[in-house]
């Protein structure tokens, strides 16, 4: 069904709507991180290591996250009538099209087939996905989604409760719900915990990206899911 940008200032319920069941935005991304630093601090290293790699657990719902986020976005791409917003689900569903194909390197790790040759003289891992060719595929966009984050999760809520006034309310339909601020900090909590002990020449993550990316990818599921009974289930 068509919504008209104008229709759609009286379809935002508030910051904290009831949009997300309380399990999903607050009790599994509770859950992932305490899971994670019991592994962190009694996994044997030999053990740990396979786990947070291909294939594994956090990859497995990296994918997942993606998959449903990209699914979702495309289903309002093609409800959404004004322009903008049309556009910005199918940016979206693309960028997540594009994280969950290279989480599964595009299905070798589901199916297993061999890297042709050619490709592993320009993938510094012998995969056939294209994040691992080039900076410009891994780690910037990765940055711009990590920012995105921090102000979408964390500096909107702040300025909502603190200075609303500082918010444009004719973009008030994109801005995240304050529920999201909890996913938030299971994006940023181990990265900037990562920096810091990394001063003191201390890891405490085997591999802080694959957590960091994990809670990107659900930020981006849970935010799509608000939008989405917010704007297209109310019409």
């Amino acid at each position: 069904m068509a919504v008209p940008i104008a229709d759609m200032e009286k379809f935002v319920k508030g910051s904290a709507s009831n949009n997300i069941p309380v399990f999903l935005w607050l009790v599994l991304p509770v859950v992932i991180i305490v899971i994670q630093t019991f592994l962190e601090i009694f996994m044997p290293q030999n053990l740990l290591g396979p786990m947070l790699s291909e294939g594994g657990p956090h990859e497995t719902l990296q994918f997942l996250f993606s998959a449903l986020a990209c699914l979702l976005a495309a289903r309002m791409a093609f409800q959404l009538q004004d322009r903008l917003l049309k556009g910005l689900m199918v940016c979206i569903a693309l960028g997540c099209f594009y994280i969950a194909g290279e989480e599964i390197s595009w299905g070798q790790w589901v199916f297993g087939w061999i890297t042709p040759e050619f490709w592993q003289q320009v993938n510094d891992q012998s995969e056939t996905n294209l994040h691992n060719t080039s900076a410009w595929l891994d780690q910037k966009p990765r940055l711009l989604l990590f920012i995105g984050i921090m102000v979408g999760g964390l500096l909107i809520p702040a300025l909502r409760r603190w200075w609303p006034s500082k918010l444009p309310s004719k973009y008030a339909v994109l801005y995240p719900s304050d529920l999201l601020v909890v996913t938030a900090l299971g994006v940023t909590i181990p990265y900037f915990i990562q920096e810091v002990a990394e001063w003191f020449g201390f890891h405490p993550f085997e591999r802080v990206s694959e957590v960091q990316e994990l809670y990107m990818y659900y930020f981006l599921f849970l935010y799509l899911i608000d939008f989405h009974k917010r704007i297209i289930s109310q019409v």
